[in-house]
């Protein structure tokens, strides 16, 4: 069954210690079937010792490999007496996403260091393939809230990533090429990995499907040099956007120049102003990311930073203090999924009044409308804690 709410992937009591039992699925009560059940995100929620932990999801995994091809449909226990066919359906929906009925997962730590942003990005068991783009914001000076190279550097140099950024087309310190290069070195990216400026020579199309905005979108000339792409996104607000995750870094942030004055513009010009209507502006960036996404297939994943929320974007040099206190790193192989998870965890935080405001003012919301309509992905999730 889908759901419009995250799910939490709950246990019962008996299961929560996996590991320290021999046989850790095996269960003579009903009232303590596995099972899952849906939650509005609230700390508690968040903090439940009943969620899967990234060992007991693998744990999970392992078992059911090996006792799926048992499964008769009826509710009789299997042949080696552990739980019954229906719960180990349950099981198979909830820790094997293709097998989940098309709901996507999303993974959530609460460890903002380098070693939550790892176990983040090797929840998704991705596997990247040739030359591997790392995309992520620069930030503008003098002050702005990118994602630090220090919190970064691990997983980078896990996938042998080149950091990859296109120019902005507002003006600021990150226009020109020349420029932009200075302001990676300054902020501590070339001191960690290769860095290239995609649309330095330039921009490519990427046709856009079902799109009502775009029929093509315009990216980067050096989009095509990189065969993976993983994109590392630091959740925050937006003035113009509202908001800012994986969708806006994978259209706005992989748009060229001209790539991003065709967004904001709803797909009606591709130079002079970035301002334009709103509505046709969210639509054009969910269509942006389609492009990027239809593009590259499975070899794409993304990874979103909840911290320093503020409402201003990392293009804001002088951005306003945050409200909201860190709340974790998220991953995901959806967008969508991803960016509506971190929504719904900024609707539940404390302080979240002017964050809030901002998104609604901009109608941000309605990106991951139109995204789920064009088929991007999907606004319903299945969240999974992986702290212990």
């Amino acid at each position: 069954m889908k759901y419009r709410y995250p799910l939490l992937l709950c246990c019962a009591a008996a299961l929560a210690g996996l590991t320290g039992c021999s046989n850790p699925y095996q269960t003579a009560d009903a009232d303590k079937d596995v099972r899952f059940v849906p939650h509005s995100i609230t700390a508690a929620a968040a903090d439940s010792k009943h969620a899967y932990s990234l060992q007991e999801i693998q744990a999970l995994r392992d078992y059911l490999t090996t006792k799926q091809t048992t499964l008769d449909g009826d509710n009789d226990l299997n042949s080696d007496g552990i739980l019954n066919a229906e719960d180990l359906t349950l099981m198979k929906q909830a820790v094997l996403p293709d097998e989940a009925d098309g709901v996507p997962i999303v993974y959530m730590t609460k460890e903002i260091t380098p070693e939550g942003l790892l176990n983040a990005y090797h929840a998704l068991n991705w596997q990247p393939e040739g030359k591997v783009a790392v995309k992520l914001s620069t930030g503008e000076p003098p002050a702005s809230n990118y994602l630090r190279p220090e919190l970064i550097e691990d997983v980078v140099k896990e996938v042998n990533g080149t950091i990859v950024e296109c120019n902005t087309a507002y003006g600021g310190s990150r226009t020109s090429t020349e420029m932009h290069y200075q302001v990676a070195a300054d902020h501590g990216f070339t001191k960690i990995a290769d860095f290239q400026i995609l649309d330095e020579n330039g921009s490519m199309s990427l046709p856009v499907e079902g799109g009502t905005r775009l029929k093509e979108d315009f990216v980067g000339a050096a989009f095509s040099d990189y065969d993976s792409y993983l994109v590392l996104s630091h959740f925050k607000g937006h003035a113009m956007a509202g908001f800012g995750g994986a969708i806006k870094n994978i259209s706005i942030g992989l748009g060229s120049a001209e790539g991003k004055v065709w967004i904001h513009s709803g797909g009606t010009r591709k130079s002079g102003s970035i301002m334009g209507k709103q509505d046709p502006f969210c639509e054009a960036m969910a269509e942006a990311g389609k492009a990027v996404n239809d593009a590259l297939g499975d070899k794409i994943t993304y990874v979103n930073v909840m911290n320093r929320l503020s409402i201003d974007c990392d293009c804001d040099g002088n951005p306003a203090e945050p409200d909201i206190h860190d709340i974790g790193i998220l991953s995901s192989s959806d967008p969508v999924a991803l960016d509506q998870a971190c929504i719904d965890l900024i609707w539940q935080a404390e302080g979240n009044a002017s964050m809030i405001k901002r998104i609604e003012s901009r109608n941000g919301l309605h990106t991951l409308e139109h995204a789920e309509e064009i088929g991007l992905g999907s606004r319903t999730y299945r969240l999974v804690m992986l702290d212990e």
